[in-house]
This record gives structure tokens, C-alpha cells and sequence, in this order.
């Protein structure tokens, strides 16, 4: 879609919060480290595939949470799509909270497109 429509592309990678209750300060760090490498993997596997299409991947990992910081980057960014994936957890936390994707459409100050 970037390549046909001559578009940036943009990826948004949010890292949850650290555990609250480590017994150690190395438990921590330790954790850190695991999802420092994680994003580091799937950024790096994201560029790859964007430029194997010819396109320039511009990525961000911020801290915090998924719908917050995607919506904020989305403002700040002033985006005019928003792509993100379905995954349906369970029928009844959906229906109590409210699914991700459901809020990111919702709250989005773009148009949003699902892919399931």
C-alpha cells in the first residue's frame, strides 16, 4: 500500500512496562534486555521486508500503553492510516474492556484499516 500510494511507512512498537515487583535489580535489567532484543529482532525483520519492496521502514519503540501511544504517536505523526492487526482474546473481556483494536478504531484520528 506505501509503494502504490507513494507513501511513508511507519511502525509503532509498544513496549510494556517493566514487572512492578522484581526481587532483584537484575530481574529487572534482565527483562529489559529480553525485550530490548525482542524489538530490536522484529524491527530489524520489518525494515528488511519494507525494503525489499523498495521502502523505507521509519520505526519507534515507546514505552507504555498500546492504545495511548499509538494514538498519540498517530496525532503527533499526523497520520493518515492507521494499520494494525485483529487478535480476539475472548468474547467476554472484549465485551467488559473494550479489545485494542476495537479502541484504536474508536479513538483513532485517522481512518484505521483492520487486517485479521
Amino acid at each position: 500500500m506505501a509503494d502504490c500510494s507513494d507513501a511513508e511507512l511507519h511502525c509503532i512498537c509498544v513496549e510494556e512496562k517493566l514487572p512492578y515487583y522484581a526481587a532483584t535489580l537484575g530481574e529487572v535489567e534482565e527483562a529489559k534486555a529480553e525485550r530490548d532484543a525482542y524489538f530490536e529482532k522484529l524491527v530489524r525483520e520489518a525494515r528488511q521486508m519494507a525494503w525489499d519492496h523498495g521502502i523505507e521502514l521509519h520505526s519507534k519503540v515507546i514505552p507504555g500503553h498500546e492504545v495511548e501511544t499509538i494514538i498519540t504517536a498517530a496525532r503527533e505523526g499526523n497520520f493518515d492510516l492507521l494499520v494494525v492487526g485483529f487478535v480476539g482474546h475472548s468474547n467476554v473481556f472484549g465485551r467488559v474492556m473494550g479489545g485494542t483494536t476495537q479502541n484504536l478504531s474508536r479513538l483513532s484520528p485517522c481512518s484505521v484499516l483492520i487486517v485479521k
